[in-house]
């Protein structure tokens, strides 16, 4: 089962990175706002995944492992976020920090919340 988890996040990582890359080639002024994208594009896409896993009754736990802790896994990252508040911080950022924080949070849950009623939609 840990190959399943291995692939998915080399993928998950794979794709965290190109959206970095993207990211920078747009021109985007802070490197916090790709780490909340992708984490909000995980949680959105994460709704989705489990409600599809559940109503299409994919037990394959294989499949769930790949899909969810190691693809959605590898792509949203806690750590980054962790370390975009804590440079945030320690530039004096501190309403930034807090934004950055609230936004995540709210944003997340608002995503993962929407991909689950759109995917409850699409999977009767």
């Amino acid at each position: 089962m840990i190959w399943f988890v291995a692939l998915g996040g080399a993928i998950g990582a794979a794709a965290r990175y190109g959206a970095g890359r993207l990211a920078l080639r747009a021109g985007l002024p802070d490197f916090a706002l790709v780490t909340l994208g992708v984490n909000v594009l995980g949680s959105f896409l994460m709704g989705i995944v489990a409600v599809w896993l559940v109503r299409r009754g994919v037990g394959n736990a294989q499949l769930s492992l790949f899909l969810t802790t190691g693809v959605l896994g590898g792509f949203t990252t806690f750590s980054t976020f962790s370390l975009d508040m804590m440079r945030l911080m320690e530039s004096g950022r501190l309403g930034l920090a807090m934004a950055y924080a609230g936004s995540s949070l709210a944003l997340g849950l608002f995503a993962i919340f929407a991909g689950t009623w759109i995917a409850r939609g699409l999977f009767p």
